[in-house]
């Protein structure tokens, strides 16, 4: 048995149903969390196997040194990459069934509250990523890269060859994957499950349920210096603040897999890939950079979530309820 939200109900509390009760949400959030970063690593080793023995197969090489490399991420390859973003996207199909069999809600909740993917605003948000990283790289490019070892030098072209080529292909097919998996545990699931302790929405109610998961996001990236952390954390805010104001995860996917695209791209044409799979450290003049990007994407959105009648709760407002729906 499924229920539906009631009328009128923000994206944090469409788990707030008739059927609600409080352990629900605290139960899933650890099944989510070890499910997506304990098992899921283990019920895709296979896909690990299978793309380390292909890797053999065409670079040559002992079998179990790669897979050890591959497996402890000691030296990132396409089978190493192409593992974790499968891992990692696995959030979705976990936040699904937790949402469904946990909460007896339709899982298209989790992705708007119209519900279901808003398909002319997610591909409205994608010219607007492009805007926000353009803001980015350009500003990237006028601050100091003191104290960023973990930035490549761009102007040098890498010899792209095979490996290149592989490498591609894993971030083609998977990257956008892997960001979906992430914004439908952090900003999706975790956010309804936070939002739904609260009986009424207050401001309270809207930091906690905005900075917690952010908090947790940025956690999850592990080691890292200050800057990186708040950088993280910072896009964390940010994808959650609109997730609350337009009533889905569209713009939070849209800039995350543009700009995972962008960090990947440049550092397989220029640097060492490496560097930003395994990235610890940044500049604190990344700060302002991501401050600046952030309040541009911000602004945008919101103003063509306007424009466009984007809904930001369950139910539409009188006078709108036969508007066609974004």
């Amino acid at each position: 048995m499924t229920t539906e939200p009631t009328a009128a109900v923000g994206y944090p509390q469409v788990l707030r149903t008739p059927t609600w009760a409080w352990w629900r949400p605290l139960v899933g959030s650890v099944v989510l969390l070890v499910a997506v970063f304990v098992l899921a690593g283990l019920v895709m080793t296979p896909v690990l196997v299978v793309a380390v023995y292909v890797q053999v197969g065409i670079e040559g090489g002992n079998f179990a040194d790669a897979f050890t490399k591959a497996a402890d991420l000691d030296r990132v390859t396409p089978a190493s990459m192409l593992y974790l973003n499968l891992t990692l996207a696995t959030g979705v199909l976990v936040a699904w069934a937790v949402v469904r069999w946990l909460h007896g809600v339709r899982p298209r909740w989790l992705t708007s509250v119209r519900p279901g993917i808003r398909w002319r605003f997610l591909l409205a948000c994608l010219p607007i990523s492009v805007v926000a990283l353009a803001v980015q790289v350009g500003l990237g490019l006028l601050v100091p890269a003191e104290g960023n070892e973990n930035t490549g030098q761009v102007g040098t072209l890498n010899h792209l060859g095979g490996q290149a080529l592989a490498f591609a292909i894993v971030i083609v097919l998977t990257t956008p994957l892997q960001a979906m998996g992430e914004e439908y545990v952090f900003r999706g699931y975790l956010m309804q499950a936070i939002g739904s302790l609260f009986g009424r929405w207050s401001g309270l109610a809207f930091a906690v349920t905005l900075l917690v998961p952010a908090l947790l996001f940025a956690i999850a990236h592990g080691a890292q210096d200050p800057p990186l952390f708040f950088d993280r954390f910072g896009f964390g805010v940010l994808a959650g603040f609109l997730v609350v104001r337009v009533g889905g995860l569209e713009p939070g996917i849209a800039l995350h897999v543009l700009n995972n695209f962008v960090a990947y791209g440049f550092a397989l044409v220029f640097g060492n890939i490496a560097t930003v799979f395994e990235a610890t450290k940044t500049s604190y003049w990344n700060i302002p950079v991501t401050i600046v990007q952030s309040l541009v994407y911000v602004g945008l959105v919101l103003l063509v979530a306007r424009r466009m009648g984007v809904a930001g709760a369950t139910s539409q407002p009188p006078g709108r309820i036969g508007q066609r729906p974004v």
